[in-house]
């Protein structure tokens, strides 16, 4: 399975297999999607030993995130689809994000079971995209673009913890790191190895999307910044 994240700053691609990841290649320089994503997918496959018509499956992250990086993500995966004639798997950018908080905490012998899992995306100004999750991965609150405040999440953490994680907790934790049940993942980014499992399990179930209709998860309409030119007002 041949993962693709670009709905941020940042750019990864990752080759998964059996559950295992393969091979990964990734960068958080900015603006760097369209020149280095075909050379990370080759890249990749030639560091595993697979050739692209062994693939089993292509899955992208479908957003919510960044207009013109879901574009490049989504074209780059569909034109591999049509022409190795493989299926297209789409994975939440948030869910992707929430499964890589898990591993992480997984990682440090967290034993809790009753932690929300919050990933967040900056939207400019005080926006962020987020969205909640359990430990098993189920969603708890749907994906939303919402300006923050003080009472952001206060019904979630009048209950229990939730680890907070995201280039948008920057504008996040000054507003709720007083309150004891919020939690914070210092330096996580999203990364296509954490699309490997929730794809491969769209692909067992045959989740697949169609070709010629399948658009990215905007969340909210692109708004075209004005032109700045010499003499035009």
């Amino acid at each position: 399975m041949l993962c693709i994240e670009t709905a941020t700053s940042v750019c990864s691609v990752a080759l998964a297999g059996d559950g295992a990841l393969l091979s990964l290649k990734e960068t958080s320089d900015k603006n760097s999607h369209s020149a280095l994503i075909t050379l990370f997918i080759a890249e990749v496959l030639e560091s595993a030993g697979v050739e692209p018509h062994a693939l089993d499956g292509i899955a992208v992250s479908k957003g919510p995130g960044s207009y013109t990086g879901l574009r490049i993500g989504v074209a780059t995966a569909k034109g591999l689809c049509y022409s190795l004639d493989k299926p297209l798997i789409a994975v939440s950018t948030l869910q992707s994000m929430a499964a890589g908080m898990r591993d992480i905490r997984d990682a440090t012998g967290d034993k809790r079971t009753d932690l929300l899992f919050c990933p967040m995306i900056d939207a400019r100004r005080m926006e962020v995209y987020s969205a909640l999750f359990d430990e098993t991965g189920k969603e708890v609150r749907e994906a939303l673009a919402e300006i923050l405040d003080e009472k952001s999440f206060r019904e979630y953490l009048q209950k229990q913890q939730v680890l907070f994680a995201g280039d948008g907790t920057v504008k996040c934790r000054p507003l709720l790191e007083k309150n004891p049940n919020a939690l914070f993942l210092e330096e996580f980014y999203p990364s296509a190895k954490s699309m490997c499992r929730p794809a491969e399990e769209r692909f067992l179930s045959g989740e697949f999307e169609d070709l010629a209709y399948f658009e990215p998860f905007y969340l909210k309409d692109f708004i075209a910044g004005k032109p700045r030119v010499k003499g035009l007002h």
